[in-house]
């Protein structure tokens, strides 16, 4: 929960951020998901605005703390 609201991810939005938790690249993760890098970084800007974090370090770390990520 964010500010009493609860926080949902789509399935692309846990796969991107679990690559982060690896520490790879936008390029990389696209190359892994056979996405675009701006797919990548579109994935991982909406988490970053729902679970009001500013680095996607600390979404990665923020979804996997509030067990988001499995």
């Amino acid at each position: 929960m964010i500010d009493g609201q609860v926080v949902k991810l789509s399935a692309r939005q846990k796969q991107c951020l679990r690559w982060v938790e690896e520490g790879k690249s936008s390029w990389e993760i696209g190359m892994i998901l056979r996405i675009s890098r701006n797919t990548v970084d579109f994935h991982i800007k909406t988490v970053m605005r729902k679970l009001e974090v500013s680095s996607r370090i600390q979404a990665a770390i923020t979804a996997r703390r509030l067990k988001l990520l499995d």
